[in-house]
């Protein structure tokens, strides 16, 4: 694979996660709404208020985690795949003698061409250490000494 294609895989994947994340939230909001809808009025009136108002509390914090979801989707949509970069960036692969990242959103280990890749956020400790730098440049992260590669 190219380095074109290779980030075009990794944003692809990312892009999968965010849209997962967002269906699952959306149907548990949905589902929490529908259980608040359908809860009857027992002769209880205090469990049933107290019931539904759990629902309206599960419904809410969904929609906060939908919502969280949708800002990493308009976040994500800023990276182009055929950008090359020079140094590291937001939207960059960043391949080093201690892994390889792509500097995006956090959400893990991304297999690509049979090596292995971690999406991390720009504020990320090790995105922060890695940023404006270029191929050649040495860090040091945890009392470690890693070498940038290649950043594309």
């Amino acid at each position: 694979m190219d380095k074109y294609e290779i980030k075009e895989t990794l944003l692809d994947e990312v892009e999968a996660l965010i849209y997962q994340k967002i269906a699952v939230f959306q149907k548990m909001m949905d589902d929490a709404q529908d259980s608040a809808n359908n809860e009857t009025k027992s002769s209880a009136g205090d469990k049933f208020e107290t019931g539904r108002a759990m629902m309206h509390l599960e419904r809410d914090k969904n929609a906060q985690q939908l919502s969280e979801a949708r800002k990493l989707e308009l976040f994500l949509s800023q990276i182009k795949s055929d950008k090359m970069f020079d140094r590291v960036a937001f939207g960059s692969v960043v391949q080093t003698d201690f892994g390889n990242y792509f500097i995006s959103i956090a959400a893990g280990r991304i297999l690509v061409d049979e090596k292995k890749y971690f999406a991390i956020s720009p504020q990320a400790p090790l995105a922060k250490e890695l940023m404006q730098k270029e191929k050649g440049d040495m860090i040091t992260f945890n009392d470690k000494s890693i070498k940038i590669l290649d950043v594309f």
